[in-house]
């Protein structure tokens, strides 16, 4: 037991950066409520494996409840966030209201359609474990019908695949698309061929994986090409109405299925007044996370704009900024002072096309190839919570490198409700 009185830390969102920062939080300071939407952590960077039937949801998902019984003084609380009464220093959830002493925001991103507002209706996205897990019924939902077509140009029509965004979410879920295109089908569909399937990538930009190097943009090009992916470059997506795609340009065409990987924004927050909100629907903070006008209110990874003389912009929305924040605000707090200003460690970056196709550009160094996508699959299967899932994981890995074969391309779809984007809403 404590004796002396702690002070009560409400954390919104278990991604990397809240996960990060309640293991790091002095219990003997603070008592930590983790307020989540979903009751399990999760891991982004894998949700395109779940969409293209690589692994299922539970290989990537670990209960907080599980992982937080090993900090003492941390509890769960499930529930969507519905309003933050900054005066009365309480979160109002869908079923409780918790009081605060110190409110940390981490409840990340979602995405960002521009303000084409029917997009979220007719296209699918890998932002979310349901989101992944939808869009991979859709896609073997259309391998299966087309399997059963028999007019070709219908059964073209159900195998029209567009990629929007060409960032490494969008690169990658293209790359999986092309190889069940190259090697799948023909095992596991011999009722269509290749030349049934369309893939395109389409991205606004000159350039794909625009945060990469001039190298890795190109071998992933290369690659993308290579698995029977069609790329097309400073191409802008205008509307997308009853199957049709209009592109900026005027030009029409038909997708079945569209998927959507182009951007993403702050998750919103009920009660954080815009004054305090920035670009991409940021919470703007200072260099050590403290939310800009706001006492005791700190905001940490995706969902953070962390403004200083040398970052304007911010940092970019990943895994790595969110927690090395995460950390350094724990620093802060546990020291009871904010001395250590936050200065983001740059790590690199990394793309996965395919087996043995990936590109990384680490400090100093860019390659590609399979030595690549094997510190690619390393760095990743480490960052998995949870052993018995680091071991699921690798042996669907090795599995499917062995045989291009899954036993995972399975249609499981909801029969009594509906899909909801959030429990809660």
């Amino acid at each position: 037991m404590h004796n002396e009185k702690r002070e009560k830390v409400v954390v919104i969102g278990g991604g990397f950066a809240g996960i990060n920062l309640c293991k790091r939080l002095d219990k003997k300071k603070y008592e930590i409520a983790l307020i989540d939407r979903n009751n399990f952590h999760c891991f982004p960077p894998l949700f395109y494996q779940i969409a293209s039937s690589g692994l299922v949801e539970s290989n990537i998902c670990f209960p907080f409840r599980r992982e937080l019984k090993r900090m003492r003084d941390v509890s769960y609380h499930m529930g969507h966030v519905k309003n933050i009464d900054l005066e009365k220093k309480e979160v109002t959830t869908s079923y409780e209201t918790i009081p605060y002493d110190k409110l940390v925001i981490a409840a990340g991103a979602t995405n960002n359609y521009f303000g084409m507002d029917h997009l979220p209706e007719e296209t699918f996205g890998i932002k979310t474990v349901a989101e992944a897990a939808h869009t991979r019924d859709e896609i073997l939902d259309r391998l299966e019908r087309g399997a059963l077509c028999k007019d070709p140009e219908r059964r073209k029509q159900l195998l029209s695949f567009l990629v929007v965004g060409g960032g490494p979410s969008g690169v990658e879920i293209a790359g999986a698309l092309g190889e069940m295109k190259k090697y799948i089908l023909k095992k596991e569909y011999p009722e269509l061929s290749p030349d049934d399937v369309t893939i395109t990538l389409v991205e606004g930009a000159p350039t794909i994986l625009g945060a990469m190097s001039e190298k890795s943009r190109n071998n992933a090009l290369k690659e993308l090409k290579e698995l029977m992916v069609n790329v097309r470059l400073n191409t802008v997506l205008k509307s997308y109405e009853d199957k049709y795609v209009t592109f900026a340009d005027g030009h029409k065409e038909y997708y079945e299925t569209l998927i959507w990987t182009a951007g993403v924004k702050g998750e919103p927050m009920p009660g954080i007044p815009a004054e305090y909100i920035g670009r991409g629907n940021r919470i703007v903070t200072d260099g050590f996370n403290r939310v800009k006008g706001l006492e005791d209110v700190f905001a940490i990874g995706d969902i953070a704009l962390v403004q200083t003389d040398a970052t304007p912009n911010g940092h970019p929305q990943m895994a790595q900024p969110a927690i090395q924040e995460a950390r350094n605000l724990a620093k802060n707090l546990n020291a009871g002072e904010f001395k250590s200003e936050f200065k983001y460690k740059d790590k690199g970056s990394m793309a996965t096309i395919g087996k043995n196709r990936a590109v990384a550009d680490l400090p100093g160094l860019s390659f590609s190839g399979w030595f690549a996508w094997m510190i690619w699959l390393f760095i990743h299967l480490i960052s998995i919570l949870g052993m018995r899932n680091k071991l699921s994981v690798l042996m669907n890995w090795f599995w499917n490198y062995l045989f291009y074969s899954t036993s995972l391309r399975l249609l499981l779809r909801p029969t009594k409700y509906p899909l909801r984007r959030h429990w809660g809403d």
